[in-house]
């Protein structure tokens, strides 16, 4: 009978909130790449599934609420759809965030992660809404808060999932520890809204002229690589910050099991 083990990766929210980490922004984008070129299949299948459910969603709660148009010019209405998309898509989202940390500690994945998080998806969309909340409000309060709230909370959903931490205890931990490598983590992102932004160049001179179709193609295999390494940088800066333990046997495959919460 194979031997269960429990293996810790990476480092631990006790070194996180005192600093005691490093991030290496070449190196990280390395590794990224590499497992991205791996694993952007089961990511890119699980984005096209909750990308469909929020569309499904949005049109089915906007046609109840006098359609499209009209929530889009009411405030309150707009926020309140907001607000039950981000519910209902991010138990979803928390899976394929799962995936960019299972893929930071060289396991393999399969799009049905999805849907293993569920049971903790109250805490999970709680979480989101809480988050999206404070970026919108650093947004409107000249912009640069909502721009480091959003750098700095991007780790919560997986402090919820793997570490079991409420909401809020997630949201404080990634505020007390992002802040000492915050402008690394905001480097990576920008280099990959940059990477975005020259992908869509083509769409933008393209306009309505025959090359759209070509334009549009182009940008969307760029985006087949770009979101898995967006997803897969996110992992890596997980576990290099709070790591991970993972309960393994031989020839086990991820699943929700194979979390360890101390």
């Amino acid at each position: 009978m194979d031997k269960e083990q429990i293996v810790h990766i990476g480092g631990s929210v006790e070194e996180a909130v005192k600093g005691e980490y490093q991030i290496d922004v070449a190196a990280v984008l390395k590794e990224a790449w590499q497992n991205t070129l791996k694993s952007r299949i089961s990511i890119n299948i699980g984005l096209l599934f909750v990308l469909v459910l929020g569309m499904l969603i949005t049109l089915t709660m906007s046609s109840f609420m006098g359609g499209i148009e009209a929530v889009s010019q009411d405030p309150q209405s707009f926020m309140f759809l907001n607000i039950v998309v981000t519910m209902a898509v991010w138990p979803f989202l928390a899976g394929i965030e799962m995936m960019g940390v299972f893929h930071s500690a060289g396991l393999k994945t399969e799009t049905k992660l999805v849907f293993a998080f569920l049971k903790r998806g109250s805490w999970v969309a709680i979480c989101a809404v809480l988050t999206s909340t404070l970026v919108s409000i650093g947004i409107q309060l000249f912009v640069l808060p909502g721009i480091f709230l959003a750098v700095a909370l991007s780790l919560a959903i997986p402090l919820v999932v793997e570490k079991r931490l409420s909401p809020v205890k997630a949201i404080t931990v990634c505020l007390m520890a992002t802040r000492f490598q915050w402008f690394k983590i905001f480097a990576l992102y920008l280099v990959l809204s940059l990477v975005l932004v020259l992908a869509s160049l083509p769409l933008a001179y393209a306009g309505n002229s025959g090359l759209s179709v070509i334009a549009m193609m182009i940008f969307l295999f760029v985006l087949t690589y770009l979101a898995p390494m967006f997803y897969n940088i996110k992992g890596i800066l997980y576990r290099e910050m709070f790591g991970l333990q993972l309960k393994t046997t031989a020839g086990s495959s991820v699943s929700p099991d194979n979390i360890f919460s101390a």
